[in-house]
């Protein structure tokens, strides 16, 4: 069964109870404000992994992922003195209501996982549409001491109340200094590790409540629609690792205080992606956006492909060379798998298939499970049938398409231009066994694009 690194625990976990047959992921979603690059898309890859993984154990998932659409804030440590939300100012910079900003780039990050094979998570709530949920939650933790109101309306979760904090990310209340690079921390805070759960204020995109008129705060978001989507009790919450302090720290208390016991059981994280061996940031002009991608002319599951031949919780870096790599690989494998499908039908290969289980099953080890499929293209021992199907049934798990040229008219391949000439004087030079032109021309022709095999009977290409 599936064994995940548990970040809370720091040790590997079986994250399937003893006869269950549903598992209930939550995983923190986009912040619809700008488009989401393929660092951000990694995080959710993790999800439809751990959902393709468990349905080959027969075991259903209900994923849960929320779209913040309100409250997450210019500074995501502290509620901004100024109260600036990321989507209002985007929609101030683009001249569009902040409803036109969310609905428009939720619809883009929809498009991009749909793109890259992700199953759609069976509920997608919104943080402005499930706004009454907070509010009875926080006046709940209000209720049980767990939280204050001050006299303007906002109101703080009371930190030394939850004496377990930091258990996720090892940084504990006592340890925890003052946030002194934000000017305008409320002084009226009982300890300086409090966090907003609803901040007064006039501004667009606000509600009433009890205490007044105001908006939410980041974290309480993630708690109330957990809690409501997917019950009291868990069994997997994902997220990237920036997410494990404060938002999971704080996420975890709520829920936690709110209903009195452990709700998430296992927590997973993945880890940063770099591209060219810095972090994607719009600061240093390395953002990559699947468009660009496609762009170039590379296939989106190119992305997919190469986010695999890393461990989820491996810090990775991206490359145009990696994805160009990752590209040619997808392409063969499609063809490979469109040939064998022409032969007839044999069982799977149960060696190659029970290795690539095992390391789905240890935490994920896409690495070695691409590895697997390397092994099983090469080995000519197998019958074309056999290949083909267990190419297949592992597809289920990597969502690459790899049968996506089944079915197309087969086409004869075409020489590029001058590709002709240089095949007939390549095969002069072999016979005059001038290997050294031999080499240079078949280099030539692999800048055209054409590959050429030498056999037995002479050479061929594709």
């Amino acid at each position: 069964m599936l064994r995940l690194y548990d970040t809370r625990s720091r040790q590997l976990e079986t994250v399937v109870a003893p006869g269950a047959r549903v598992v209930r992921v939550y995983t923190c979603g986009p912040t619809v404000y700008r488009y989401a690059h393929v660092g951000n898309l990694r995080s959710y890859l993790l999800p439809d992994l751990i959902r393709r993984v468990l349905e080959r154990h027969r075991v259903g998932t209900v994923l849960c992922q929320n779209i913040t659409d309100v409250g997450h804030l210019v500074d995501d440590d502290e509620i901004d003195a100024s109260g600036e939300d990321k989507v209002l100012q985007q929609a101030r910079r683009e001249g569009r209501s902040a409803l036109e900003i969310a609905r428009f780039y939720e619809d883009a990050f929809r498009r991009d996982t749909n793109a890259l094979n992700m199953r759609p998570p069976e509920h997608t709530p919104r943080a402005t549409e499930t706004i009454d949920l907070m509010i009875e939650m926080i006046a709940g933790l209000i209720e049980k001491g767990h939280a204050y109101a001050l006299d303007d309306g906002s109101v703080y979760f009371d930190a030394r109340s939850f004496p377990t904090y930091g258990e996720i990310s090892g940084n504990r209340l006592d340890a925890l200094k003052p946030a002194h690079r934000l000017e305008g921390v409320d002084p009226r805070k009982r300890f300086h590790a409090d966090w907003a759960l609803w901040k007064a204020s006039d501004r667009d995109m606000t509600w009433e409540t009890p205490w007044g008129r105001g908006f939410p705060g980041w974290h309480i978001e993630c708690s109330a629609m957990s809690l409501r989507f997917l019950g009291e009790h868990i069994d997997i919450h994902t997220g990237g690792k920036d997410l494990r302090f404060p938002h999971h720290e704080d996420e975890r208390a709520q829920s936690n205080a709110s209903v009195g016991h452990d709700v998430v059981k296992h927590w997973v994280h993945g880890e940063h992606l770099l591209f060219d061996g810095r972090k994607m940031a719009k600061s240093t002009g390395n953002v990559v956006l699947l468009s660009d991608v496609e762009a170039a002319g590379l296939d989106p599951l190119a992305v997919r492909l190469a986010l695999l031949e890393h461990r989820y919780r491996q810090q990775m870096n991206l490359t145009w060379d990696t994805l160009q790599a990752a590209d040619r690989t997808l392409r063969r494998w499609r063809q490979r798998v469109a040939e064998w499908a022409e032969s007839p039908s044999r069982p799977i290969a149960a060696e190659y298939r029970d290795r690539a289980q095992a390391a789905l099953d240890d935490d994920l080890d896409t690495p070695t499970t691409l590895r697997v499929l390397r092994e099983l293209e090469r080995d000519e021992s197998l019958p074309p049938g056999s290949r083909f199907e267990t190419f297949l049934h592992l597809d289920h798990v990597l969502g690459l398409d790899l049968s996506i040229d089944i079915g197309k008219p087969r086409v004869a391949p075409v020489l590029p231009p001058g590709g002709a000439e240089l095949l007939e004087a390549r095969a002069k030079a072999r016979e005059a066994k001038d290997w050294a032109a031999s080499d240079r021309l078949r280099d030539e022709l692999a800048a055209l694009g054409v590959k050429v095999t030498d056999t037995p009977e002479g050479q061929t290409w594709s």
